[in-house]
């Protein structure tokens, strides 16, 4: 909560940005929000590991058994367009599964928890995947590219407006708000691993085309394309964003 305090107080007040190394975007909020986070987490767990987008990564933490995975702020280019689809991401991961989540939408006024065998709650509300079974009338939210190709198309599914922070678009998953979701490849744990948690104790499935769920705090924090749906929707899911992917493959080849 203090962290989306902070990063409110930058909120639609033109704070500093600039492209990182890869073209990314990162305010001053970002770096603000990622030290605030980091001192006070590991002065509470100085043994747990510590993985951020915002902080240099070290190779010790694949040593440690436990550690912190946060985005300060995921969405950063629809906080700096003064949008609220941004959020504070947190999750403790242990044996490469996350065991605790806290997802803060702060402009949205939301807060998303979840622990390993304890459900998931928005605020006091247990959180709840939808029942829908079929793609065709499902609500779903992907990737520009992805969401725009024959394999989306014809499954019959409604495309959600886009929501640009990967982390809440998984969430609205575990929410009910959304049928499916799904991330295309290069994601990093700190995108991930929240929402990959509040998707599972609300009683869905996020995985990767293999149907395995990620695992996190390995030396290459990133990860190829992944989904989230029921386990029912799950199988149908997968077999569309792999369509999906070999049509975006073939484009990028053209």
């Amino acid at each position: 909560m203090e962290a989306g305090e902070l990063a409110m107080r930058f909120f639609r007040r033109n704070p500093s940005a600039w492209a990182k190394e890869g073209g990314s975007l990162v305010t001053e909020a970002d770096i603000a929000v990622d030290d605030l986070l980091r001192t006070m987490l590991l002065a509470a767990r100085p043994h747990y590991g510590w993985l951020s987008e915002e902080t240099a990564d070290d190779a010790a933490r694949q040593a440690l058994t436990t550690i912190f995975v946060v985005d300060p702020i995921d969405g950063t280019r629809s906080f700096v367009a003064g949008e609220d689809f941004w959020c504070v991401s947190l999750a403790v991961v242990s044996g490469g599964r996350p065991v605790a989540a806290v997802l803060f939408a702060p402009a949205r006024g939301e807060v998303y928890a979840a622990s390993e065998g304890g459900g998931a709650r928005l605020g006091e509300e247990r959180l709840s995947v939808s029942g829908r079974s079929e793609l065709a009338g499902a609500r779903l939210a992907g990737p520009r590219g992805w969401v725009r190709t024959d394999a989306v198309r014809e499954s019959g599914a409604e495309v959600a407006a886009h929501i640009p922070s990967l982390a809440y678009r998984l969430t609205q998953v575990a929410a009910g708000r959304l049928d499916a979701a799904f991330a295309s490849p290069r994601a990093h744990d700190w995108d991930l691993a929240a929402s990959d948690l509040l998707v599972h104790e609300a009683g869905g499935r996020l995985t990767g085309l293999d149907g395995n769920p990620p695992l996190y705090n390995k030396a290459e924090p990133r990860h190829g394309v992944l989904a989230a749906a029921n386990s029912r929707l799950h199988p149908r899911l997968l077999a569309m964003v792999e369509a999906a992917g070999r049509e975006v493959a073939r484009g990028r080849r053209a």
